[in-house]
């Protein structure tokens, strides 16, 4: 999608810290962290959000989970928080399908 911020970041038009990058996903730091840790994992491909997710996106989605598994075994987090928000009331405020990688602190339950 040519005005998502996200797709420029993953073309490597749009300027970001990228802490991972494969063929399939893309990692960079968020740039307003509410944690020590806090890291945007996204796919490559453009997504709005989990309702327009199809079968085809499993290898991507899939993905998204092990980069997470090994940037956090790579940053020695103790534990960490993953989070997908879909829509407006969830709190999307990006709408290119992204995982939130948080740690390095504690979290309460329930969230938000």
């Amino acid at each position: 999608m040519k005005d998502c911020i996200f797709c420029r970041i993953v073309q490597g038009q749009a300027p970001a810290q990228i802490v991972y990058q494969d063929q399939r996903v893309t990692a960079f730091q968020d740039l307003h962290p509410r944690a020590p840790v806090h890291i945007l994992i996204v796919p490559n491909h453009h997504l709005d959000g989990v309702d327009q997710v199809t079968p085809v996106d499993e290898p991507a989605l899939g993905r998204l989970f092990t980069v997470a598994r090994h940037l956090a075994e790579e940053l020695e987090l103790e534990g960490y928080r993953l989070v997908v928000n879909t829509g407006l009331q969830a709190g999307q405020s990006i709408y290119h399908l992204h995982m939130h990688l948080m740690g390095g602190r504690s979290f309460g339950w329930p969230p938000g």
